[in-house]
This record gives C-alpha cells, sequence and structure tokens, in this order.
C-alpha cells in the first residue's frame, strides 16, 4: 500500500485491519484507536482521497490504493492551514480526536461541504469529542474556509 506517498510492502493476515497495520507495522501512531467500533471517528484516514474509518476497514483492502494519514497533510515546512487553525482556536482540548477531527475536517474544507454552521456539524458528526470543543472545531474549519474564499476571490 501506498502511505503518505510512499509505498508500503508489509505482510500481514487478512483480519488486520488498517487503523493496526498504520499503527503497528508502520508506526504511524498519529491515528488513535478509539472505540475500535466505528462510532467515534478518531481513527479517520483517507483512502483515495475519501474519509474512511481505519477501525472498520481491512488493510488488504487497502492493497494498491493511496493512504494519507495525519502525518501527511502537513506540508514539509509546517503545518496544514487547519491544524494551524485548530490551535489557534483551542479546538483539541485533550488532543485524543484531534487526528480524526482535522482528517475529516480537510476533507469537508476539500469537498466545499462547509458553507453553514449547520453543514459543518452534519458532516463532522461521526467524529466524536469528548470534551465538546465543538464550537472550537467549527470556528476553526469557518477560519480556514474565510480564509480560502479570500484566496479566490470568491468572499
Amino acid at each position: 500500500m501506498r502511505v503518505n506517498g510512499d509505498l508500503h510492502e508489509i505482510g500481514l493476515e487478512p483480519r488486520v485491519s488498517l487503523l493496526d497495520a498504520l499503527r503497528d507495522h508502520l508506526g504511524l501512531t498519529g491515528s488513535k484507536k478509539g472505540c475500535d467500533q466505528g462510532t467515534c471517528g478518531a481513527c479517520t484516514v483517507w483512502v483515495q482521497g475519501r474519509p474512511v474509518l481505519a477501525c472498520l476497514t481491512l488493510a488488504v483492502a487497502c492493497e494498491d490504493r493511496e493512504i494519507t494519514t495525519i502525518e501527511g497533510i502537513a506540508p514539509a515546512d509546517g503545518l496544514h492551514p487547519v491544524q494551524r487553525a485548530f490551535i489557534e482556536h483551542d479546538a483539541f482540548q485533550c488532543g485524543y480526536c484531534t487526528s480524526g477531527q482535522i482528517m475529516s475536517a480537510v476533507a469537508l474544507l476539500r469537498d466545499g461541504g462547509a458553507e453553514t454552521d449547520d453543514e459543518i456539524a452534519e458532516y463532522m458528526s461521526g467524529n466524536i469529542c469528548r470534551c465538546a470543543a465543538y464550537p472550537n472545531i467549527r470556528a476553526a474549519i469557518r477560519e480556514v474556509r474565510d480564509a480560502d474564499l479570500e484566496t479566490s476571490g470568491r468572499a
């Protein structure tokens, strides 16, 4: 599988989840194992650019697919704008859900579905924050959305 642009060949049993392959076999521990049942979103990564729950995805199903984790979204010289906005808006509290939240937020912004707070809340509803930082998370997403609109001249 190709993870964050690098090709990895690993021998796994067919029952190994993508999350366990990333964490235990590749040492990419940014994606968290929260519920291990697909209900919290802490394990969100992208497969072929689409958000998936890595705890429910078999690693063998990702053969020859591009996987992107939280470790792969930032440019080499710094943080992704969503990562910076999460810091600025204190949108991470304990931090356990943060990588999944950020992966979903980046996909939301990329797909253009963050026009209203209701749209943001709906899209992000698969990512649970037990610290209840939802207002801060939405504020971070709005900041990046608004900066993108200004940059593109659509504001």
